[in-house]
Protein backbone atom coordinates (compact mmCIF):
# COMPACT_ATOMS: atom_id res chain seq x y z
CA UNK A 1 0.00 0.00 0.00
CA UNK A 2 1.24 3.48 -0.81
CA UNK A 3 1.37 6.05 2.01
CA UNK A 4 -1.73 8.22 2.24
CA UNK A 5 -1.66 12.01 2.01
CA UNK A 6 -2.49 13.90 5.19
CA UNK A 7 -5.95 14.88 3.91
CA UNK A 8 -6.68 11.24 3.04
CA UNK A 9 -5.53 10.09 6.49
CA UNK A 10 -7.73 12.69 8.21
CA UNK A 11 -10.73 11.67 6.09
CA UNK A 12 -10.11 8.00 6.78
CA UNK A 13 -9.79 8.70 10.51
CA UNK A 14 -13.09 10.66 10.48
CA UNK A 15 -14.85 7.75 8.75
CA UNK A 16 -13.39 5.41 11.35
CA UNK A 17 -14.72 7.51 14.23
CA UNK A 18 -18.16 7.75 12.60
CA UNK A 19 -18.20 3.96 12.23
CA UNK A 20 -17.14 3.59 15.87
CA UNK A 21 -20.04 5.84 16.96
CA UNK A 22 -22.51 3.71 14.95
CA UNK A 23 -21.03 0.53 16.41
CA UNK A 24 -21.32 1.87 19.96
CA UNK A 25 -24.96 2.82 19.38
CA UNK A 26 -25.67 -0.74 18.20
CA UNK A 27 -23.78 -2.31 21.10
CA UNK A 28 -26.22 -1.54 23.87
CA UNK A 29 -28.48 -4.60 23.59
CA UNK A 30 -27.43 -8.03 22.38
CA UNK A 31 -31.04 -8.71 21.35
CA UNK A 32 -30.81 -5.95 18.75
CA UNK A 33 -28.03 -7.78 16.90
CA UNK A 34 -29.00 -9.91 13.91
CA UNK A 35 -25.87 -11.55 12.49
CA UNK A 36 -26.22 -13.83 9.45
CA UNK A 37 -24.84 -16.82 11.28
CA UNK A 38 -25.74 -19.48 8.69
CA UNK A 39 -23.91 -17.54 5.97
CA UNK A 40 -20.91 -16.88 8.21
CA UNK A 41 -20.52 -20.47 9.40
CA UNK A 42 -20.70 -21.67 5.78
CA UNK A 43 -17.43 -19.81 5.14
CA UNK A 44 -15.57 -21.30 8.12
CA UNK A 45 -14.04 -24.65 9.03
CA UNK A 46 -15.86 -26.56 11.79
CA UNK A 47 -13.39 -25.41 14.48
CA UNK A 48 -13.58 -21.81 13.28
CA UNK A 49 -17.37 -22.06 13.25
CA UNK A 50 -17.38 -23.11 16.92
CA UNK A 51 -15.24 -20.09 17.82
CA UNK A 52 -17.55 -17.81 15.79
CA UNK A 53 -20.65 -19.20 17.54
CA UNK A 54 -19.01 -18.45 20.91
CA UNK A 55 -18.78 -14.74 20.08
CA UNK A 56 -21.26 -12.18 21.39
CA UNK A 57 -24.07 -11.59 18.84
CA UNK A 58 -23.07 -7.91 18.57
CA UNK A 59 -19.52 -8.90 17.66
CA UNK A 60 -20.83 -11.49 15.18
CA UNK A 61 -23.04 -8.84 13.54
CA UNK A 62 -20.07 -6.46 13.32
CA UNK A 63 -17.95 -9.28 11.85
CA UNK A 64 -20.60 -9.97 9.20
CA UNK A 65 -20.70 -6.26 8.27
CA UNK A 66 -16.89 -6.12 8.01
CA UNK A 67 -16.87 -9.23 5.83
CA UNK A 68 -19.68 -8.02 3.55
CA UNK A 69 -17.92 -4.68 3.07
CA UNK A 70 -14.68 -6.50 2.25
CA UNK A 71 -16.40 -8.81 -0.24
CA UNK A 72 -18.32 -5.96 -1.86
CA UNK A 73 -15.04 -4.28 -2.79
CA UNK A 74 -12.90 -7.45 -3.14
CA UNK A 75 -15.22 -10.23 -4.37
CA UNK A 76 -12.29 -12.56 -5.05
CA UNK A 77 -10.78 -12.14 -1.56
CA UNK A 78 -8.81 -15.09 -0.27
CA UNK A 79 -11.04 -17.46 1.77
CA UNK A 80 -8.65 -17.22 4.72
CA UNK A 81 -8.97 -13.41 4.73
CA UNK A 82 -12.76 -13.80 4.63
CA UNK A 83 -12.62 -16.20 7.59
CA UNK A 84 -10.34 -13.80 9.48
CA UNK A 85 -12.81 -10.97 8.84
CA UNK A 86 -15.55 -13.07 10.43
CA UNK A 87 -13.35 -13.96 13.40
CA UNK A 88 -11.23 -10.85 13.93
CA UNK A 89 -12.85 -9.96 17.28
CA UNK A 90 -13.20 -13.51 18.63
CA UNK A 91 -10.64 -12.75 21.36
CA UNK A 92 -13.23 -10.53 23.03
CA UNK A 93 -15.29 -13.65 23.74
CA UNK A 94 -12.94 -14.84 26.50
CA UNK A 95 -14.77 -12.52 28.91
CA UNK A 96 -18.35 -11.24 28.59
CA UNK A 97 -18.71 -7.46 28.63
CA UNK A 98 -21.37 -5.67 30.65
CA UNK A 99 -23.17 -2.96 28.67
CA UNK A 100 -21.39 -0.05 30.36
CA UNK A 101 -18.02 -1.76 29.85
CA UNK A 102 -18.77 -2.39 26.18
CA UNK A 103 -19.57 1.28 25.60
CA UNK A 104 -16.74 2.72 27.70
CA UNK A 105 -14.08 0.32 26.44
CA UNK A 106 -15.19 1.02 22.87
CA UNK A 107 -14.28 4.66 23.37
CA UNK A 108 -10.65 3.86 24.21
CA UNK A 109 -8.39 3.59 21.14
CA UNK A 110 -6.55 0.26 20.94
CA UNK A 111 -3.17 2.00 20.94
CA UNK A 112 -4.00 3.68 24.24
CA UNK A 113 -5.51 0.52 25.74
CA UNK A 114 -2.22 -1.31 25.03
CA UNK A 115 -0.38 1.23 27.21
CA UNK A 116 -2.62 0.68 30.24
CA UNK A 117 -2.42 -2.27 32.65
CA UNK A 118 -4.07 -5.33 31.04
CA UNK A 119 -6.93 -5.63 33.53
CA UNK A 120 -10.58 -6.54 33.05
CA UNK A 121 -12.49 -5.41 29.99
CA UNK A 122 -9.81 -2.93 28.99
CA UNK A 123 -7.20 -5.68 29.05
CA UNK A 124 -9.37 -7.86 26.82
CA UNK A 125 -9.84 -4.91 24.45
CA UNK A 126 -6.09 -4.34 24.29
CA UNK A 127 -5.13 -8.00 23.85
CA UNK A 128 -8.10 -9.34 21.86
CA UNK A 129 -6.13 -9.93 18.63
CA UNK A 130 -3.59 -12.17 20.38
CA UNK A 131 -6.25 -13.82 22.55
CA UNK A 132 -8.31 -14.53 19.44
CA UNK A 133 -5.35 -16.05 17.60
CA UNK A 134 -4.67 -18.35 20.56
CA UNK A 135 -8.35 -19.34 20.74
CA UNK A 136 -8.37 -20.13 17.02
CA UNK A 137 -5.15 -22.12 17.23
CA UNK A 138 -6.59 -24.25 20.05
CA UNK A 139 -9.75 -24.79 17.96
CA UNK A 140 -7.72 -26.10 15.00
CA UNK A 141 -8.27 -23.06 12.75
CA UNK A 142 -6.21 -22.52 9.65
CA UNK A 143 -2.86 -20.98 10.69
CA UNK A 144 -3.19 -18.05 8.26
CA UNK A 145 -6.61 -17.18 9.72
CA UNK A 146 -5.16 -17.11 13.25
CA UNK A 147 -2.22 -15.01 12.02
CA UNK A 148 -4.50 -12.45 10.34
CA UNK A 149 -6.64 -12.19 13.47
CA UNK A 150 -3.50 -11.63 15.56
CA UNK A 151 -2.32 -8.86 13.21
CA UNK A 152 -5.58 -7.05 12.43
CA UNK A 153 -4.67 -4.00 14.55
CA UNK A 154 -0.94 -4.13 13.69
CA UNK A 155 -0.72 -5.23 10.05
CA UNK A 156 3.06 -4.58 9.71
CA UNK A 157 3.08 -4.66 5.91
CA UNK A 158 0.85 -7.73 5.46
CA UNK A 159 -1.55 -6.65 2.70
CA UNK A 160 -4.39 -8.93 3.83
CA UNK A 161 -4.03 -7.73 7.43
CA UNK A 162 -4.04 -4.13 6.10
CA UNK A 163 -7.34 -4.82 4.30
CA UNK A 164 -8.83 -6.42 7.42
CA UNK A 165 -7.75 -3.44 9.53
CA UNK A 166 -9.22 -1.01 6.99
CA UNK A 167 -12.64 -2.67 6.82
CA UNK A 168 -12.77 -3.18 10.58
CA UNK A 169 -12.22 0.57 10.97
CA UNK A 170 -15.03 1.31 8.52
CA UNK A 171 -17.65 -0.86 10.19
Amino acid sequence: MTPLRLSDRVGRRALGYAAKARRLARSVRAGDAHPDDAWAVSLLTPGEGRVYQGMDPRDREHACRVTLHLLREHPAADPELVAAALLHDCGKSVRPYHVAERVLVGLVPTRLARLLPPLGALGIRAQHPELGAALLTRAGARPRVADLVARHHRPAGDLDAELLHHYDDQE
